[in-house]
């Protein structure tokens, strides 16, 4: 039975416009790639879905866009700072496939180093509006950065086991591309189990609860 427990941020480090948020691990079991954990940051009243980016020994890390005051409060944790933490959460990828690639755009990067990891470094194509946000593409080795107003899709091979993670926009071109594809979606989360129906969204005419059901989902 899953419950929130109490853990200590280790650090804090800037990527580009980004944060990777470092969270000693305890007990806690990283998961699958593209599984998440809701992250409370102290006096804060919801805690936020975030994918695990990486998993080095004794700590969870967590790539975060500061947007909100939300993401805002995480970002700005002293090490040493006790957070909220509870997962991991829904449906990661499956990595059964034989010949992947990984395509991820903006801050839909995050569970991308993690995946990258598990599936011995395949490549990749990432996407970002500026050079300062692919500063994050570092966390991911063999990838080819593109940068807007150039898409990912147009730099993606034939043929592949696709698996992405990015805004909905760019995964539906994907999904065009590649009918196969395993997609990573984002929706505002409250529980991150099911209970509040709030992140539910509509994929190929589906409804869908991307805490339990997704957030990866197969497209076919």
């Amino acid at each position: 039975m899953l419950r929130r427990e109490a853990r200590s941020v280790a650090g804090t480090e800037t990527v580009g416009p980004y944060t990777l948020l470092r969270v000693e691990r305890g007990g806690l079991e990283p998961g699958a790639p593209g599984q998440f954990f809701m992250l409370e940051a102290p006096g804060r009243l919801l805690p936020r879905p975030m994918s695990l980016c990486l998993a080095p020994c004794n700590e969870l890390a967590f790539l975060i866009d500061p947007i909100g005051p939300g993401t805002r409060a995480l970002c700005g944790l002293p090490a040493g700072e006790r957070i909220g933490i509870l997962g991991p959460l829904g449906t990661g990828y499956r990595l059964d496939v034989e010949r992947p690639l990984l395509v991820g755009g903006g801050i839909g990067v995050a569970p991308i180093p993690y995946l990258s990891e598990q599936l011995g470094a395949p490549p990749a194509v990432l996407g970002f509006r500026t050079a300062w946000h692919a500063e994050a593409a570092a966390l991911v080795p063999n990838a080819e950065i593109v940068l807007e107003p150039t898409y990912v899709t147009e730099a993606m091979p034939a043929g592949l086991d696709v698996l992405a993670c990015g805004p909905e926009p760019m995964l539906e071109a994907v999904r065009r591309l590649a009918p196969q594809a395993q997609l990573a979606w984002e929706a505002p989360m409250a529980c991150g189990y099911g209970a509040c129906y709030g992140c539910v969204v509509e994929v190929a005419g589906e409804l869908k609860r991307l805490c339990v059901e997704g957030p990866v989902l197969a497209t076919a």
